[in-house]
């Protein structure tokens, strides 16, 4: 995600609960943290809470798109628990 991530599971989760993309100045970060562990039973990456078709589509989505899968990772993020 950024170089200044944290780098335990609990703090990268409230990161991700508190990263805004609507205040972000500059292009948005990838969410990954490169923790890629596909979670079964979610489908969800465990490290940045983006589905496959998600992750597969990062590289070519526009700034809206991009805006709109942080959304949704803040939203999954604050419904989960500690990873």
């Amino acid at each position: 995600m950024t170089p200044d991530s944290p780098s335990d599971p609990t703090s990268m989760l409230t990161t991700m609960q508190n990263f805004d993309p609507e205040t972000h100045a500059g292009p948005l970060p990838s969410p990954c943290i490169n923790l890629c562990r596909m979670d079964p039973a979610s489908g969800l990456c465990q490290g940045c809470l983006r589905t496959i078709a998600e992750i597969v589509a990062w590289s070519r989505a526009g700034e809206s798109d991009k805006r709109a899968i942080w959304q949704e990772i803040r939203r999954r993020a604050t419904q989960s628990g500690p990873l």
